[in-house]
């Protein structure tokens, strides 16, 4: 009897960890919804993109405004003020308003940008700085005209707004591109890393850096060139094979 619970427990598996059961769902709705998106038409997509976008920034815009309620501005009472001094009223109450006013002002901000970048990227087959600063600067137009931050002058600061929106979001593409793209070093081997993963022998890919052994040598590697590197008899025998076997690694 013990040693048929004690078998019973063995094969019991481990429960999931609930963190990972939820990524792993959340990963498998995003797929399905991008699946879904990919068929359907440019205004259907770009409405959709638009209403998501735009609930996600108005929760934001709604839990900033909870954390800071007490930093909302307001006109001294009985104050007449001229129309300049409510503009300046106007233009803090959109940077620092409460949880409906912020939620508005980020949904707002946020939805237009998507729908922006969504169309652009359907439309121009790609998405560059072009198209970020284009969204952004449509964003900073919106927000400015729904927050109030023009005052007696709306257009005017409505585009200045938008100019801003588009230099910062053009500034903050192009460092992304700079950390995302992996260093000149590393693109040297490309093929080689494909090679050794292939082969289960990425540990070995410092050799090659070691001996300078990039892509453009593949074709040329000897058993002595992987033996003066350091990499051992059967790893060496494993490369040589397939570089030799494979046409994408030998000399074109």
């Amino acid at each position: 009897m013990g040693e048929g619970k004690q078998g019973i427990m063995a094969v019991q598996l481990p429960s999931q960890n609930p963190i990972e059961q939820f990524q792993a769902k959340y990963n498998e709705l995003a797929s399905g919804v991008k699946a879904w998106l990919s068929k359907q038409s440019l205004p259907v997509e770009a409405a959709f993109v638009t209403a998501a976008s735009a609930a996600q920034g108005g929760v934001i815009g709604a839990i900033l405004g909870n954390l800071s309620p007490d930093l909302q501005p307001t006109p001294p009472p009985g104050a007449n003020l001229d129309p300049n001094a409510m503009a300046t009223f106007n233009q803090a109450q959109a940077l620092t308003g409460g949880p409906l006013v912020q939620a508005r002002n980020f949904a707002v901000m946020t939805g237009v940008n998507a729908g922006i970048s969504c169309v652009l990227k359907r439309v121009r087959g790609k998405e560059d700085v072009q198209s970020s600063m284009a969204a952004a600067f449509g964003s900073g137009v919106m927000y400015s005209l729904v927050s109030g931050m023009g005052g007696p002058d709306v257009v005017p600061a409505a585009l200045t707004s938008g100019v801003f929106f588009a230099l910062v979001q053009g500034g903050l593409f192009k460092l992304g591109q700079q950390f995302s793209q992996p260093p000149a070093e590393d693109m040297q081997y490309v093929k080689t890393r494909s090679l050794l993963s292939g082969l289960g022998l990425e540990k070995y890919e410092k050799n090659f850096k070691r001996g300078l052994l990039t892509d453009t040598t593949l074709p040329l590697l000897t058993d002595s060139a992987l033996k003066d590197v350091s990499i051992p008899p059967g790893p060496r025998l494993l490369i040589l094979d397939q570089v030799h076997r494979n046409p994408d690694f030998r000399r074109k």
